[in-house]
């Protein structure tokens, strides 16, 4: 057997059948119980034309259907594709279009965008709908209903055989420009993201190792951000090729007291979020149940829990520090990767242990840092970081962007996504930000990053990102863009002197500029093309020149 995503998966089904595999809602489901949707699934796509190297967007909020449909895919040979369920018509045209989608399954809210851009998606004729609180007419899309379909279709694993070489496709936006489709192969995304390699040695040595690790497998993850984005689904497939039990949220929004009471509820053991978007609000969370004085809520029982993981977006240090008090007996950890390259790296925090005030993290054996010539880099000098091994094989349709991103250096391919940083001396890496939103002033590059935790190390501060605008004089200026916490009323004073006294004066906002929210992905990250828009028209004389 090779590293096919199905065939591991069937493996974990045929070795821990009865044990539970995703919980969501009402709804618990065995991998034996899950495996039979799925391949009912499987057969309903593929009785409608759906086979190898065919491309079905995943068009949900969480759920079991989106796994369903991600593995129903896999089983299948076809290519699952992420679609960012806050897309309006121009975006979501643009992505379908581009992934060249045959089949769409799709929760029942969407059913009037998706009929607006149809005359526009001549490929796509297949519709699948899964039923939500809307009443959206589906008739139109000639739309199957998704329970009616499974339940109609026949069961069982009569496929063809797969491949190693079968693709993963996961669709990207980053900080800038429009969405890549970046393309795995299966064995390389399951050693790069979903849980073939670790950092203790202890990396999958055959396919049939799989099945001892599942028959131990004790995790209860809850991925508490969307699974249209890597860091969810990433989590997800690990916990479950390793016999846990993913614990899904039925809220459609983040609720910091249904999601703590649900990590109660199902003992969750390693809850998945994005950085301070998620970590802020359940920290506050946490706090106002510590409260002695208030009297109206009740702490919540969370000694089960012992890792919270943020992926996709790094944690300032005051966040993980909250944390770690709120939670003494849970680690934080930052893991550090990204679309085109996998999991790279990761930073521990623990109660009673003081993060470093720059994101520092230790990184696997394939990831180093490459200068301007793309040669490993000197320690001390900035350079890129890059992984090489277990690397995408491109992005979809792109080859020009690819050749850029996957470099080939002395006969060996890497994946250089564009984040600048540095090697230290012990082997550590001090990660600066990408390079793409760094600022230029006056010669000295700022990158928002750095700048945004030392904001956020203010009291009063909620949330921030920083952007540069053009000016005149330095070439580029500095902007904060700042939510502060309610009732707070900070001066821009005493917040530039706070920030002083942790980044050097070059690095710090020529600007303030408060806002009610900042306006970040559903994954948590920033939205620096909508800080940037927002601060020109704040400041227009120095974008002007």
């Amino acid at each position: 057997m090779e590293y096919n995503l199905a065939d591991l998966w069937e493996r974990v089904v045929d070795t821990v059948g009865d044990k539970e595999a995703m919980v969501c809602g009402s709804r618990r489901l065995t991998y034996r119980e899950a495996d039979d949707r799925i391949d009912r699934l499987a057969h309903l796509l593929l009785a409608r034309g759906i086979g190898p190297g065919d491309h079905v967007a995943v068009y949900l909020h969480n759920g079991t259907e989106y796994l369903e449909a991600m593995i129903a895919c896999f089983k299948l040979r076809a290519v699952p594709v992420n679609v960012n369920y806050r897309y309006v018509e121009d975006e979501l045209r643009y992505l379908l279009t581009d992934a060249d989608v045959k089949a769409i399954i799709f929760h029942r809210e969407f059913a009037t965008k998706l009929a607006a851009i149809r005359a526009d998606l001549p490929l796509c004729e297949i519709f699948i709908a899964v039923a939500d609180q809307s009443a959206e007419n589906i008739a139109e899309l000639g739309a199957t209903d998704y329970e009616d379909g499974i339940a109609g279709s026949h069961s069982g694993r009569d496929f063809g055989p797969r491949s190693a070489d079968d693709l993963y496709i996961l669709y990207t936006g980053g900080t800038t420009g429009m969405p890549k489709g970046v393309m795995w192969r299966h064995e390389d995304i399951f050693f790069g993201a979903l849980g073939g390699g670790d950092f203790a040695g202890n990396a999958i040595v055959t396919p049939e190792e799989i099945a001892d690790r599942a028959k131990v497998g004790r995790t209860r993850c809850l991925p508490a951000c969307p699974f249209m984005h890597g860091t969810a689904h990433w989590m997800a497939f690990t916990t479950l090729f390793s016999g846990g039990t993913v614990v899904i949220s039925p809220e459609r929004k983040l609720d910091t007291r249904k999601l703590w009471q649900l990590v109660a509820d199902e003992e969750v053991n390693f809850m998945v979020i994005v950085g301070d978007a998620f970590a802020r609000p359940l920290v506050d969370e946490l706090l106002e149940q510590n409260n002695a004085e208030n009297g109206d809520a009740s702490p919540i029982d969370l000694t089960s829990l012992l890792v919270i993981l943020s992926g996709g977006a790094i944690l300032s240090p005051s966040v993980k520090v909250a944390l770690a008090d709120a939670l003494p007996a849970c680690m934080i950890i930052d893991g550090y990767g990204s679309s085109e390259a996998g999991g790279q790296g990761q930073s521990v925090t623990t109660a009673g242990h003081e993060p470093t005030q720059v994101p520092r993290f230790r990184v696997n054996t394939q990831t180093t840092v490459l200068d301007d010539d793309l040669h490993p880099a000197e320690v001390g000098v900035v350079g890129k970081l890059a992984r090489r091994g277990h690397i995408p094989i491109g992005y979809y349709k792109d080859p020009e962007k690819s050749a850029a991103t996957f470099p080939v250096v002395d006969g060996e391919r890497w994946s250089v996504p564009g984040d600048h940083a540095v090697i230290e001396a012990d082997g550590m890496i001090t990660l600066l930000g990408r390079g793409s939103v760094s600022i230029n002033t006056g010669g000295e590059k700022v990158y928002p990053e750095e700048v945004e935790i030392a904001l956020k190390a203010h009291a009063d501060i909620f949330d921030a990102i920083v952007v540069g605008i053009p000016d005149a004089r330095w070439g580029e200026r500095v902007i904060a863009l700042i939510a502060v916490r309610p009732g707070t009323d900070p001066e821009h004073a005493t917040i530039d002197a706070h920030i002083r006294e942790h980044i050097a004066g070059y690095k710090v906002p020529r600007d303030l500029l408060f806002v009610d929210e900042i306006v970040r992905s559903p994954a948590g990250k920033p939205d620096y093309r909508w800080g940037k828009a927002i601060a020109i028209e704040r400041f227009p004389a120095a974008a002007s020149g």
